[in-house]
């Protein structure tokens, strides 16, 4: 879940009145300013911080659970103590047969491994469940008492909730600013480079912001193409920026579950007729599922997903969830005239160009429409 980037990166300095285009240099690297205003990108927009997303708003900061994270925390121990309590005396017997051995030293050697080793099996297999379990807890304890970063379109806002804060801050969704931080550094094993993705507001001496690490420049500009392209109306559901495996169907709802389980498994039989994969491959499907205990996990994160729902909701102040009531259509808020049409502008210098990194013509269009103006 997003927070602070916990690397030592510098903070940006939004009371400078930086626009979409800005590069501030630092020593080791740089932050590249995609905001305000919010220009277009040409990247894909994608969203793994996304948590709900309606026509009204959208919440950033705690994505949906995952799947992958049941199957860790389960799959883990079982197939541990699988391994060793079954897998270590066949290879102890393998050892014996390979050294000449009779049928009867080889059968006694499995009989007594596995006497040997099923108590330490158990004991490590609970051991590791504990761990997960704890830890799965603490995660849901933390996502519950957090109030995510709140996107309103119609009203075209943003509701930060400030660390230690009682009642959150709006902000203009226009005046909003968003960056990009670039880093590198040597170590002993070469150059690390570290990229982050950050948005926030200055609230008087104070910088409050959503910032997290991305694995790339690309990938923390899709984050930002993914925000962007919700407030715009360009993006209407989950699907578009969360299924890169295409596991939703049309009358799916938009997190992981059982259905992304039947999904996957109709799709793998279907790739196997097709001939685009093989049925060693198929095997191998059905054994990691079968190790992280079928389709237990997706059931988990289905029960996840409700309770966080019901418990997220109980935990927003009353003014943010009036402030996320829907609006008349007569009272909606619209985009500005100047964002209208330097978005225009940046699309088509982008065709002309498609070459050219996009913070370039954000700076051109900027330089083509000097506003005198600070957004705050």
């Amino acid at each position: 879940m997003p927070n602070k980037i916990e690397v030592t990166l510098p903070t940006p300095h939004l009371e400078q009145s930086r626009k979409a285009g800005d590069i501030e240099p630092f020593p080791s690297g740089k932050i590249t300013y995609l905001a305000p205003l919010p220009l277009p990108t040409p990247l894909p927009p994608h969203g793994s911080h996304i948590g709900e997303l309606n026509d009204v708003h959208m919440d950033f900061g705690l994505g949906s659970p995952q799947v992958f994270s049941w199957q860790f925390t389960l799959g883990l121990p079982f197939s541990g103590t699988f391994m060793i309590m079954f897998l270590f005396p066949l290879i102890g017997g393998f050892l014996f047969f390979l050294f000449g051995m009779n049928w009867g030293d080889i059968s006694h050697a499995i009989a007594g491994i596995f006497h040997e080793v099923k108590g330490l099996a158990l004991l490590t297999g609970f051991v590791f469940l504990f761990i997960g379990l704890a830890v799965w807890h603490h995660n849901i304890k933390k996502r519950i008492t957090i109030i995510p970063t709140r996107f309103n379109r119609q009203r075209r806002e943003v509701c930060f909730m400030p660390e230690g804060a009682t009642e959150p801050v709006f902000v203009p969704w226009e005046s909003l600013s968003a960056w990009i931080i670039e880093a590198k550094g040597a170590t002993q094993y070469g150059i690390h480079r570290q990229y982050g993705m950050g948005i926030g507001f200055q609230n008087g001496e104070r910088l409050t912001s959503v910032e997290f690490p991305c694995f790339g420049l690309s990938l923390a500009i899709s984050h930002w193409e993914a925000i962007r392209g919700y407030m715009e109306y360009e993006i209407h559901d989950l699907k578009a920026i969360q299924d890169p495996q295409d596991l939703q169907g049309p009358n799916d709802p938009p997190h992981e579950g059982l259905h992304t389980f039947y999904n996957a498994r109709a799709r793998m039989h279907q790739q196997i007729r097709d001939g685009e994969r093989t049925r060693l491959s198929g095997f191998f499907w059905y054994l990691y599922h079968v190790m992280t205990l079928w389709t237990i996990p997706n059931y988990l994160t289905e029960w996840d997903v409700r309770r966080l729902k019901v418990m997220g909701q109980k935990a927003l102040p009353e003014v943010m969830r009036q402030w996320s009531e829907p609006l008349p259509k007569e009272q909606r808020a619209q985009p500005s005239a100047e964002l209208l049409k330097m978005s225009e502008q940046v699309r088509a210098l982008h065709k002309r160009q498609p070459q050219r990194p996009i913070t370039e013509i954000f700076a051109e269009v900027q330089r083509s429409n000097p506003t005198g103006k600070r957004r705050r």
